[in-house]
């Protein structure tokens, strides 16, 4: 596991405010995790004082419990439902607007405003993620400019993880859990004998530029040993671990198998997966107009392969079974992203299996693939 840079720095949680106060001063809207309905979400903050402070979680198959232990420390629980991709990537967004002018229907003038975010407390699954959707909006010959605009306007503010859910498997993919890259700045949160404090490392020209203006002092090789342990521990304590680099082929291999059937009889289609994800992007366009005629607009919205309606053409749905919307789903996720954009399309973050309702959990789907394609060599080589 790589260890902190070096001159990396040490803050206490009064710097940590510095640090948020900075980038609002610089015109930055700080957006980080907070509280709400007993969980952890992304939203508005001021200060360290609306971070999730003494709180944990636990998460399995199905479940999320927030877990208020009082301890210190402000990132100490995992990624939950909510992920960065909103900021981004809006649920919800008007692409265009035409009003009724002498009988003639001009467009709305007026340029989208693009909100400059301060990112604070991103994981290493999460930049991973933005990564896979810089690739997606982001290049040719087809690209959002809404998306690469929001993209070049904000600052990302990492946190090095130092804690594993037990639904997390971004070692397996690759992934985390210490951020390696798509940050200005990244912190590891250290609560010992020796205080409540974070080590910071620069990832940016205007990271560095704005570390050096912080209330800072030289990380010692104790401080940096204990920051390279929590990272380690985050990656031993995993559960999970597919064969990521084995996967595309194997599903390309069985596209037949019962197990889509099987997993079917459970999924209830509800696209859970698909919302609480951070790379998945599928969008739909709708079309209104006023009462009286006068103004049309167009918005784009979040959808879901999941959705019935989502490869509907003209006859019907091209994939009319919840068998055929779940292969599709995670076939094109660990196998056709691949094809599509020279990555996989999951990071390990765990969401989906999570915020499951029923609990599917795709390292168990691909397993039993894997198993019966074992069962399947080994009969081949007895017959052989």
């Amino acid at each position: 596991m790589p260890s902190p840079a070096p001159g990396a720095v040490v803050m206490d949680c009064r710097g940590l405010d510095a640090l948020i106060a900075a980038l609002q001063t610089e015109g930055y809207t700080t957006v980080g995790p907070r509280l709400r309905d007993d969980a952890v979400v992304y939203g508005e903050i001021d200060s360290t004082a609306d971070l999730p402070a003494g709180c944990t979680d636990v998460q399995a198959p199905g479940h999320y419990r927030l877990h208020r232990d009082g301890e210190p420390g402000f990132f100490r629980h995992t990624p939950g439902a909510d992920s960065w991709k909103r900021f981004f990537f809006p649920p919800r967004r008007q692409t265009w607007a035409l009003r009724l002018d002498n009988g003639v229907f001009r467009p709305v003038s007026g340029e989208e405003t693009v909100p400059r975010y301060a990112i604070i407390g991103a994981r290493a699954c999460e930049l991973a993620a933005v990564a896979v959707q810089d690739r997606v909006f982001g290049g040719q010959p087809y690209r959002d400019d809404s998306y690469r605009a929001r993209r070049a306007a904000a600052f990302v503010v990492a946190v090095h993880c130092g804690q594993a859910a037990a639904t997390c498997f971004c070692d397996a993919m690759g992934t985390g859990p210490r951020c390696e890259q798509g940050f200005d700045l990244a912190l590891t949160e250290l609560v010992d004998d020796e205080g409540h404090r974070f080590l910071l490392e620069a990832g940016s020209a205007r990271g560095a530029d704005l570390l050096a203006a912080l209330p800072t002092r030289p990380a010692s090789a104790a401080e940096c040993r204990a920051a390279a342990a929590a990272s380690e521990r985050a990656r031993a304590g995993q559960q999970r671990r597919p064969a990521a680099a084995e996967l595309p082929a194997l599903l390309a291999r069985n596209p037949e198998h019962p197990r889509w059937s099987e997993t079917a009889e459970r999924c209830l289609a509800c696209g859970n997966c698909t919302l609480a994800c951070p790379t998945c992007f599928c969008s739909d366009f709708e079309d209104s107009a006023d009462l009286a005629g006068g103004v049309a607009e167009r918005w784009q919205q979040w959808s879901s392969c999941f959705n019935a309606s989502f490869s509907y053409t003209h006859g019907g749905s091209v994939r009319g079974s919840t068998a055929a919307r779940y292969r599709q789903w995670l076939t094109h996720k660990l196998s056709g992203w691949v094809e599509q954009f020279g990555s996989s399309g999951c990071v390990g973050c765990g969401r989906c299996i999570t915020w499951c309702p029923v609990g599917i959990d795709i390292t168990e789907e691909v397993a039993v693939l894997a198993a019966h394609d074992g069962e399947r060599a080994t009969a081949a080589a007895d017959s052989a």
